[in-house]
């Protein structure tokens, strides 16, 4: 089965310490649960984390949100349309903001 997810996430919550240096840019792995068959109160069906290290006792910081919006049931069917409010743009439709935290080494 395939599912179509939306991941938000906080990037001032990233603690810069788990960025890593790879041979095509600076790299954060996540962790990510999601739970097909239950949403909270936000209509998420779960949430991403740091990388729980080996050394790392009780549970990564949470960084945002995950959210299913599409499940692929076995038919051949179009991904559902999120509805969206008349008085609010479509977020993906939207110009970057400038005044995110610029240390944040996003290449």
């Amino acid at each position: 089965m395939k599912i179509g997810v939306e991941v938000k996430i906080n990037v001032s919550k990233i603690d810069r310490e788990r960025l890593y240096q790879g041979k095509t840019g600076k790299w954060l792995t996540m962790t990510t649960f999601i739970d097909l068959d239950q949403k909270d109160q936000y209509d998420n069906n779960g949430f991403i984390a740091h990388e729980k290290k080996e050394h790392e006792e009780g549970n990564p910081p949470i960084l945002g949100n995950v959210k299913v919006f599409w499940k692929d049931e076995g038919q051949a069917q179009q991904p559902q349309q999120r509805p969206q409010t008349s008085n609010q743009p479509n977020p993906r439709q939207q110009q970057p903001e400038d005044n995110f935290d610029d240390d944040i080494p996003f290449n």
